[in-house]
């Protein structure tokens, strides 16, 4: 004999799952639509790009510094930040504090390219697509991405799960 309703899982749990699977699909749409399409894995190699990304949380230090950190022969790195600086996104400049020592430190072109280069999306179709929609819409987009965000905090602040156990690489 079955119980009505036994079994079956709570209206808002399957409200939740019927949501989830409908904001999957739209992401898969938005993203085969808006996703960056310029290549930018080719503009430098992973070394370089850890490199710019290392000097960007740690902020200005020697080239001796960076080898060591990086776990790299000195010699790589200088030849990684002469490239670098060459193509004016890393600059070179004497210590403040220790005249003999010579920093190496983001230029401004430095600090654009790694915030064009963390960007998933295209940011110009985007805009494109942003700027037929309702003011209203696109306050509620973004009011529903980062409260949907902001829950999966609240949950990771409530469960003590490692944020980067479900990143998969990119």
């Amino acid at each position: 004999m079955e119980i009505d309703g036994a079994g079956d899982e709570p209206d808002e749990e399957r409200d939740a799952v019927r949501v989830a699977r409908a904001f999957e699909r739209a992401y898969q749409q938005a993203y085969l639509r808006f996703h960056r399409r310029d290549g930018k894995h080719a503009e430098l190699s992973g070394a370089s790009r850890a490199v710019l990304t290392h000097l960007a949380h740690t902020g200005p230090l020697t080239v001796g510094e960076m080898a060591q950190h990086l776990d790299r022969a000195q010699s790589v790195v200088s030849d990684i930040v002469t490239q670098l600086a060459g193509k004016g996104l890393l600059a070179r400049e004497r210590d403040p504090a220790n005249g003999r020592r010579t920093l190496v430190w983001l230029t401004d072109d430095g600090l654009a390219f790694l915030d064009r280069d963390r960007e998933v999306l295209s940011v110009d179709l985007l805009a494109r697509a942003v700027a037929l929609m309702t003011p209203q819409d696109r306050a509620a987009l973004v009011r529903g991405v980062r409260a949907l965000v902001a829950a999966d905090d609240e949950h990771r602040q409530t469960t003590d799960e490692n944020p980067t156990s479900r990143r998969t690489p990119t």
